[in-house]
């Protein structure tokens, strides 16, 4: 499936390199040599020399990355994180991110390079950038400082998580026994 090269998006080629350059910015990258990679019409077309096992699975490898590079030099890469709980709160102070989560102390956290973070109101952190896996990793670190809690639901969760809560003890509901 080719993959569509928009307007104002630059595609340079070089042996197993690929630099994608945009509005956004520019991403580049290597590749395995055995994929070809062909830049036709607008199109970028990947194909493999077989179809062995391996050859398969990295045309697959391939076809995504590159079509994630375009779509991050056009468009950009963005997730959002709720925080849930009684006085949990996000802010943000020059480029850093001042998390209070509970902690007898306030987490500070420092973006990746090419990821920018933004406080939202209602408690909602932005992390976006041009580089999908940098921006899921940086997301990835921020939920881990406090995960949702499976009792309560309270921590840091991402846009649309859903959290299954448990029950508790049983003991709680039916009240203490003389």
């Amino acid at each position: 499936m080719p993959i569509p090269v928009p307007d104002g998006v630059k595609v340079s080629i070089e042996q197993d390199s690929v630099t994608v350059s945009g509005p956004k910015g520019e991403l580049n990258r290597r590749f395995n040599p055995d994929i070809t990679i062909v830049l036709e019409d607008k199109n970028l077309i990947v194909s493999r020399p077989d179809d062995s096992k391996e050859h398969r699975s990295l045309h697959g490898l391939t076809r995504s990355l590159l079509a994630n590079m375009v779509q991050g030099v056009s468009g950009g890469f963005e997730k959002t994180l709720e925080i849930v709980g009684v006085g949990y709160r996000a802010e943000k102070a020059e480029d850093k991110l001042m998390l209070r989560v509970g902690f007898s102390h306030q987490v500070e956290v420092t973006p990746l390079p090419g990821v920018s973070l933004d406080v939202e109101p209602g408690n909602r952190i932005k992390v976006s950038g041009i580089n999908k896996e940098v921006v899921g990793e940086m997301a990835a670190e921020i939920r881990a400082i406090r995960p949702p809690d499976a009792y309560k639901g309270k921590g840091i969760r991402y846009a649309g998580e859903v959290v299954r809560l448990k029950a508790g003890k049983a003991g709680k509901a039916i009240g203490q026994r003389a």
